[in-house]
């Protein structure tokens, strides 16, 4: 599937803005950013960068934000239709917000958001 940089980040904005708001109403100092692909080369659909609020000690003023980024590229290698891209970004968008609460893959897995 193809689809520019710009398109694809509307779609990552319309996502975000489907979840439901007591998944995104505790998102304290996060920034969503989209990327074409990881840098290491690894196939990620997206990556969190930060520390979970589990792992939080004295967090408060001056921090950089926690970042969520989606990948464009796996995502359009990955999908075949703009059903199945819309699919896999919410799926991504929920996923890294959960490592932002502190849940881990494991869990992620059992709960089937892996």
């Amino acid at each position: 599937m193809e689809m520019d940089a710009e398109e694809f980040e509307r779609l990552v904005v319309d996502e975000l803005d489907l979840l439901p708001d007591d998944m995104v109403d505790g998102l304290e100092n996060v920034v969503f950013v989209v990327e074409d692909a990881a840098e290491d080369g690894e196939e990620l659909f997206g990556l969190y960068e930060g520390f979970a609020l589990t792992e939080r000690g004295q967090y408060g003023m001056g921090e950089l934000p926690d970042r969520i980024i989606v990948y464009r590229e796996p995502h359009l290698a990955e999908c075949d239709d703009e059903e199945q891209l819309r699919d896999e970004i919410h799926t991504t968008l929920v996923h890294e917000i959960a490592h932002f609460f502190g849940i881990d893959d494991e869990q992620l897995h059992e709960l089937g958001w892996a």
